[in-house]
């Protein structure tokens, strides 16, 4: 039984262990949604989860420590239950993340962004006028495009430098035109429309030079912050699947010493013993 107790605890302490790139996870979504996702509700279920598997682990290696059994039911319940949650949350994460991405754009090393590309409810969701207002007004406190320009020795970059640039999805999205508008390059957010073409992309007609307005009430800029989602959530989705699988062995190997610490306390031989017991023959000679 003794050994049944430190191999319990030892699993649960490694499921303490498990549940800090689940609670680093949800907190890095949290810092990403105070400054360039800006969509705080999403990082909720990975901290709550995080924080459940170390309370619970912490109950469960206090029940192996002093051999309360009923802690260690408790751990094997609720455990399964944080285990069904957690893969709930790896399902819906990549089932409204599973639609839109970037288009490739000629001689450009950034992507455009656009709405139409994306479904589903994280769409509906980011697309509502209420909710939009709340996003964009949290991207341009973030000062989200600030950040876009760049000098070399002093020397503000050329529109051939800019067009070869990596941009992040909401600095794409968000901090420039779309690129079939056809405006000139003045500076990474400034530009002149003299010339462009204003349709059939209405982002043409909303793009203001305006520092506080830019392209915040684009489409583009809502298809910018879907996509920066979808990269955001799928980097720690992969991270929750490695500690899915980790936690579901542990879970098994918790459940097997926990069931063999009942059947020790039950007097319950192993084996054929067992089997022996458990249908007892009618004859004893």
């Amino acid at each position: 039984m003794r050994t049944s107790n430190h191999l319990i605890g030892l699993v649960n302490f490694l499921t303490f262990l498990l549940s800090i790139p689940i609670l680093g996870g949800g907190i890095w979504l949290s810092s990403r949604a105070n400054s360039t996702d800006c969509l705080r509700f999403l990082q909720w279920p990975l901290i709550v989860i995080g924080i459940s598997i170390m309370v619970v682990s912490l109950a469960g290696f206090a029940g192996a420590c002093y051999r309360n059994k009923f802690l260690m039911w408790l751990y094997l319940v609720v455990m399964l239950l944080i285990i069904a949650a957690l893969i709930g949350f790896i399902i819906f994460a990549y089932a409204v993340t599973d639609k839109g991405s970037g288009r490739t754009v000629l001689n450009r090393g950034y992507l455009d962004y656009y709405l139409e590309d994306y479904s589903g409810w994280l769409k509906d969701r980011v697309s509502d006028d209420s909710y939009w207002g709340k996003i964009s007004s949290c991207l341009r406190d973030s000062g989200a495009c600030r950040k876009i320009g760049r000098n070399f020795n002093g020397v503000p970059e050329t529109a051939d430098m800019f067009f070869l640039r990596r941009l992040s999805p909401v600095e794409s999205g968000c901090c420039k035109p779309p690129t079939d508008c056809g405006f000139s390059y003045v500076n990474e957010t400034g530009w002149d429309t003299r010339g462009g073409m204003t349709g059939p992309n209405q982002d043409c007609m909303v793009w203001s030079n305006d520092q506080s307005m830019l392209c915040y009430q684009c489409s583009s800029c809502k298809a910018g912050v879907l996509g920066s989602l979808k990269k955001s959530w799928r980097k720690v989705s992969v991270i929750n699947i490695v500690v899915l699988i980790i936690l579901v062995i542990f879970y098994v190997i918790a459940y097997a010493a926990y069931r063999n610490v009942k059947r020790i306390d039950n007097d319950e031989p192993a084996g054929e013993a067992r089997m022996t017991k458990s249908h007892p023959s009618h004859f004893h000679l």
